[in-house]
């Protein structure tokens, strides 16, 4: 059976209650009020467009017998950007005219770009308002770094400071992202059309690092709350695609975020210390970490102590990244109550992908962490655990990588607890089935391997599992675990490994069945 998801005045997204991986059963037909809309589909999760505001409809597929009624929600004006004058050609600036219609759009109305290429320079958005793009429509960055103005790390407010610019979980002074909100809520960015950062056309990936205001996102949300996504394509950002700060209630649907692979630093969706984020039936492609959870570094985390909590990742894709879904490795705030399951993992560098270090600090805190009812094809080294990640300017320093078992706990240690991997087959492994590597003066708390098999590609070539200091290249190993107080495997399964299938150094509590 299949359930409604989401409705905005003009879309409505529905999914499919099954067990498989993003892909349903077999192909499928839908019914709108007894018309077919489109053609066969496959995925799990399914949407519509196009619809009327305040409208009753009824939805039926040809998968199963399940009838949906739904009603689109009602809205109080539409104002079409060509309508005030904007030309949509990808030439002219119409920035004036989208922004204007944003601003004029009174409670309850809906922005409509529609039928061509909208170029602006940075643009803002404001609560209680739908921007919808149409399929045939795109928002355009403007290609000139000078369009983007800087905005300062920070400010103070009745001299309590407000952070208004991160870079890799610190204040710092940024150009204005291409699409961004404050402190505003109940936003909707609807449709089939696209956000175009236009990177790929500009100098920002010629020179990524070493900034001293750092490149733009493509969508910035700080601190907003009830925000939606459905169905928009994401692609071409300067740097990461989307990055939710410090807000909450937040949903993606049916998203398709594109960034080349060779495009620097491109994330797909990283929420950083947010709480209650939705993620589903998204399709990632980008030239970095797919999806990556954080909650800021030290600074963040001690002054602020905002974890990422209530995080569900379900039905989506993931292909052609470094991880397909990561933690940290800015997480000194913490990551609580994720849960990731139904997902495809293709051709990414590494699969469930845990980075930190120490200096994360004390509140850097991850529990409760499940993936469960995972398919993996063509990813290097499936499961990845490593807190000797070597970020940031001391990451190579003896600080990070050092194994002297006298290390102190202090106040710079982070914490990891938890970790349950159930239900995951992988194929076409290359490097390694897995690598759990703790630290060695806190060691991991808990892993729990469960019905997961590991198979590898004939001709795998040699790589490092993990990104971090002495770590030699493996080819077709097993699981590698160290500094792991209980490890608990069950029904693991391996095809082609060369050597030990499992290597355990310093495990406390190991049961194996």
């Amino acid at each position: 059976m299949f359930k409604r998801l989401y409705v905005s005045a003009v879309s409505a997204c529905f999914e499919f209650r099954n067990k498989n991986p993003y892909y349903s059963p077999r192909k499928y037909k839908v019914f709108l009020n007894g018309q077919p809309v489109g053609g066969e589909r496959d995925a799990n999760v399914f949407s519509l467009f196009d619809l009327e505001p305040d409208t009753e409809y009824t939805v039926t597929t040809t998968a199963d017998h399940t009838t949906v009624v739904f009603r689109t929600l009602a809205e109080t004006a539409v104002i079409d950007v060509k309508a005030l004058g904007a030309k949509g050609d990808g030439v002219s600036d119409d920035t004036y005219f989208v922004q204007m219609a944003i601003d004029s759009c009174p409670k309850g109305g809906r922005v409509l770009l529609s039928g061509g290429s909208f170029l602006v320079r940075p643009i803002v958005l404001k609560s209680d308002i739908t921007l919808e793009i149409k399929k045939d429509a795109e928002l355009l960055g403007d290609i000139k770094e000078e369009n983007y103005p800087y905005v300062p790390a920070r400010t103070y407010i009745n001299g309590k400071e407000e952070v208004l610019a991160t870079w890799e979980g610190e204040p710092f002074d940024c150009h204005q992202s291409f699409v961004s909100a404050y402190r505003q809520s109940n936003i909707r960015i609807v449709g089939e059309g696209a956000i175009n950062g236009n990177a790929d056309k500009s100098t920002w990936w010629a020179t990524p690092k070493g900034r001293k205001v750092a490149r733009p996102r493509l969508v910035f949300l700080n601190k907003c709350q009830n925000v939606s996504f459905h169905g928009v394509t994401c692609k071409n950002s300067a740097s990461w695609n989307l990055h939710p700060f410090f807000s909450k209630n937040l949903a993606f649907y049916d998203l398709r975020i594109q960034n080349p692979y060779t495009g620097p630093n491109t994330d797909g969706l990283d929420p950083e210390s947010c709480d209650k984020v939705d993620i589903v039936g998204c399709v990632f492609s980008v030239g970095d970490d797919c999806c990556a959870i954080k909650s800021g570094k030290l600074y963040m985390g001690r002054t602020y102590k905002t974890p990422a909590n209530r995080h569900t990742l379900r039905n989506n894709l993931f292909q052609d990244g470094h991880g397909a879904i990561v933690l940290g490795s800015e997480m000194s705030g913490g990551v609580r109550n994720l849960t990731v399951c139904q997902c495809v993992f293709k051709h990414t560098d590494r699969g469930l992908r845990i980075k930190s270090r120490r200096g994360r600090g004390k509140d850097g805190i991850i529990d409760g962490v499940v993936f469960e009812n995972i398919k993996m094809d063509n990813v290097m080294t499936p499961l990845v655990i490593n807190m000797y990640y070597f970020c940031d300017p001391d990451g190579h320093t003896e600080k990070v990588w050092s194994r002297d078992p006298s290390t102190p706990v202090d106040e710079g240690t982070p914490y990891l607890g938890k970790f349950l991997f159930r239900d995951i087959e992988c194929v076409n492994c290359e490097c390694m089935a897995g690598y759990f590597d703790g630290l060695v003066e806190r060691p991991i708390k808990e892993v729990t391997i469960e019905n997961v098999s590991f198979s590898f590609k004939p001709d795998a070539k040699p790589s490092r599992p993990a990104m971090l200091e002495y770590v030699r290249e493996y080819c077709k190993a097993g699981l590698y675990v160290d500094n792991v107080e209980c490890l608990n495997l069950k029904n693991v399964t391996f095809e082609g490994v060369e050597g030990e299938k499992i290597i355990k150094h310093n495990c406390a509590k190991v049961t194996e069945s």
